[in-house]
């Protein structure tokens, strides 16, 4: 089979190049044409040549995501996911303090599930004197009642993974939010204002994610069917969420009216 892709020169001239190896066939199958204008008439068929490979090279990388990585199960089954289905997966995991966070071991696992790169950024200092600060001088509180705590650490996280995306010319950036919960909406209103060219991946209202992963079960073995390291510790019934300012305990048995407590 050959294939001829057009070089226009300027006004008149024009190149038929016959493309006879399998790499371009499949690149160039389904009558795909590339037409590359060169504006000068002493430009050389290897100029050509680099800028056929450049334009090749740009339809065949695959697309970049900025994922919001904790290191732990969902954020984890989602990195594997999100290369399953031919995105590069770059994580991003934000110290705003947490306590006794091993970012070193947060990164390790990330590369070992498929991540192409891991990027830490040490956020505390600014989290403290440009959001924990202004939120304390403007008694900032939710329905009038409920103090900032964790979710004022959002919009910080959300700025640096877009300065990470824009960085690293990704297109989209993903998060493990729930599809029910505020989160989902702090992470994806921040973006949309930062920078709204960039699209934000929600697997958690995902059909075809949520549909595969019904619930920890599954997740567990989708871990063990890739190999994903998994925490041998019993998992409590309740999430923990932590930063500088505050630590947040919620669902599970701590919202059972039927569970007492001594």
């Amino acid at each position: 089979f050959f294939y001829k892709t057009s070089v226009t020169v300027k006004k008149t001239l024009q190149y038929n190049v016959p493309i006879t190896s399998n790499y371009f066939f499949s690149s160039l199958c389904g009558s795909l044409k590339f037409e590359i204008r060169i504006h000068r008439l002493h430009h050389t068929f290897s100029t050509f040549l680099s800028h056929l490979f450049a334009s090749l090279k740009i339809m065949s990388s695959k697309p970049k995501v900025v994922l919001a990585y904790s290191g732990g199960l969902d954020t984890s089954v989602i990195l594997k996911w999100l290369s399953e289905k031919g995105f590069d997966v770059i994580c991003f995991c934000a110290n705003v303090g947490q306590h006794d966070e091993d970012f070193s071991a947060v990164e390790a696992k990330a590369l070992h599930c498929g991540a192409i790169k891991c990027v830490i950024s040490d956020l505390r200092k600014e989290f403290v004197t440009d959001y924990v600060f202004e939120s304390i001088k403007c008694n900032a509180l939710y329905e009038g009642r409920y103090l900032l705590g964790t979710s004022i650490a959002r919009p910080v996280i959300a700025k640096e993974q877009i300065r990470i995306a824009t960085e690293e010319g990704a297109l989209y950036v993903a998060h493990g939010a729930t599809g029910k919960g505020n989160d989902q909406v702090r992470f994806e209103m921040c973006a949309q204002a930062l920078s709204p060219k960039i699209s934000t991946i929600a697997p958690w209202r995902d059909p075809e994610f949520i549909e595969s992963f019904k619930g920890r079960k599954d997740l567990l073995a989708y871990c063990e069917k890739h190999g994903i390291p998994v925490d041998a510790k019993p998992k409590a019934n309740y999430s923990i969420d932590e930063n500088l300012y505050h630590t947040s305990y919620e669902s599970g048995m701590l919202e059972d009216e039927k569970v007492r407590y001594c």
